[in-house]
């Protein structure tokens, strides 16, 4: 497996991670809602019931948006060799490493630390189309592009 293939999975489990986490938090609300139900009526449970329904919205809410940045991260061919800089490319700059998907909290791979960042960021916007040996400066600091998988 390649360096972008293991990068490409860990960031994978690492949405399947957080997908699996609100799912299980729904799910223990939805218990809990069931539990609120059979309580005796009154305002103090109304209110206790409305609390949790709420915060299941909210967490469905973040399901959703969690599973389709797993839909958009899933379509990215990591097995494309890439000249320039493009969506599913794995960039060493001088000051890091930058996976250009959809921005995602950062990981660790063999002891090096990778961000995920979109093509629409900043960042991502000036970094798309370089190539390698090709310098930007972003918030007065130079990134200069040292490999492109």
């Amino acid at each position: 497996m390649t360096f972008k293939q293991t990068v490409y999975q860990e960031f994978l489990k690492s949405l399947n991670e957080k997908i699996d986490s609100f799912q299980n938090t729904i799910d223990e609300l939805s218990i809990s809602v069931m539990n609120e139900t059979k309580s005796t009526a009154g305002d103090k449970h109304e209110t206790a019931l409305s609390m949790l329904q709420a915060e299941q919205s909210r967490m469905a809410e973040h399901l959703y948006e969690a599973v389709d940045n797993k839909t958009i991260f899933s379509q990215i061919n990591i097995d494309e060799q890439h000249d320039t800089i493009r969506s599913g490319s794995l960039v060493k700059t001088t000051i890091g490493y930058f996976f250009i998907s959809i921005a995602l909290p950062k990981i660790k791979v063999e002891n090096i630390q990778i961000i995920a960042i979109s093509p629409k960021s900043p960042l991502g916007e000036k970094l798309i189309g370089l190539k390698k040996g090709e310098c930007i400066e972003m918030n007065s600091i130079v990134h200069c592009i040292e490999e492109i998988q």
